[in-house]
């Protein structure tokens, strides 16, 4: 693992639960970080010809989990200067908890299994980058909006951000996002509508103020977005808005118009691009697969809410790149 070999093990060696060494127990965490706990003995005997109990992988990586999320120490103060612009993205993912109900009356079962309900909560991600950078830093959290806020905040700083910068964030719209942008980063920060989102709202539009020629309406109107002419969007939209009589599944270009008008000042696609911003949130969705999902949302997984988190707080570490430093100089002396 990162070039360092697990010593005093021999191959073929039978680990008890009392003898695991901190490089072990190291690589057994890398291990269960990636993969269902399951695989972990099978990848470890080949690996390294190290035979552990199958309980062992998520005691383990469970344990320091635990550790490294109740370490974490948000920043909430900017320095005095930082890079000029970081990109801020946040964004939720609904992942599987399982909860077991607390018995009540006697006859309820005594049985967990039969108290056990499941059922799924959003994971929250959040990431942060200098513009130009291909290097964001992450966090992820269980936690409401506010928590999220302050993360985000938290991977702007780390990021580089400075009294002097300008944070600008790209979200799919959900009001939560903007209110915690406004919250955390005031006037310091903007917020910017992902261009595909946007789509799914014009898209529809398009088909009935212009069923015979829809995709030249679409192209022509998202131009327009992206030169500012957002009030010109809005006047093609206006005379096909459906009366009030027809029900709202069945009014794309009411949904449209309110989509817009609702969101002042987050269309601002001119200057972002005028600017060399990005003006779509693809990199905060597909950070959701392979830093969250991939691990969280295995098949047949089901999680404890607070082993989620811990596990969120781990992978967050590791693609952060953090994952050395907690292991520490006696880890660096073992190995």
């Amino acid at each position: 693992m990162d070039g360092h070999r697990i010593r005093p093990f021999s191959s073929s060696a039978n680990v008890t639960t009392n003898s695991y060494s901190r490089p072990l127990e190291r690589c057994i965490t890398d291990f269960g970080a990636d993969d269902a706990f399951a695989k972990v003995p099978s990848k470890l005997k080949e690996h390294y010809g190290i035979s552990i109990p199958s309980h062992a992988p998520r005691t383990i990586t469970e344990k320091h989990a635990k550790k490294i999320n109740d370490s974490k120490i948000l920043k909430d103060l900017f320095p005095k200067k930082g890079a000029e612009y970081i990109i801020a993205e946040t964004d939720g993912s609904m992942i599987p908890i399982v909860t077991i109900a607390a018995r009540t009356t006697d006859e309820e079962p005594s049985d967990d299994r039969k108290r056990r309900k499941v059922g799924w909560k959003e994971a929250r991600l959040s990431l942060a980058h200098p513009l130009g950078s291909v290097t964001p830093i992450f966090d992820a959290t269980l936690g409401g909006t506010e928590e999220t806020g302050n993360q985000l905040l938290n991977c702007v700083i780390l990021a580089g951000g400075g009294e002097n910068s300008k944070v600008h964030c790209v979200g799919d719209g959900a009001p939560w996002i903007a209110g915690q942008i406004d919250r955390v980063f005031s006037s310091q920060g903007s917020y910017l509508i992902d261009m595909m989102h946007l789509c799914e709202y014009l898209a529809p539009a398009s088909l009935v103020c212009s069923p015979h020629a829809s995709f030249a309406w679409l192209d022509q109107q998202k131009q327009r977005m992206k030169e500012g002419e957002i009030s010109e969007v809005l006047q093609a939209l206006k005379p096909h808005i459906e009366p009030l009589s027809i029900t709202k599944k069945d009014t794309p270009v009411k949904n449209c118009y309110r989509y817009i008008t609702n969101r002042p000042g987050q269309f601002d696609y001119k200057s972002a691009l005028e600017a060399n911003l990005p003006i779509g949130s693809g990199e905060i969705e597909s950070a959701h697969r392979y830093v969250i999902q991939k691990r969280l949302k295995l098949a047949g997984a089901w999680w404890d809410e607070t082993n989620a988190q811990n596990m969120l707080a781990l992978r967050i570490l590791r693609v952060n790149g953090g994952f050395q430093d907690y292991w520490g100089q006696d880890f660096k002396q073992a190995a």
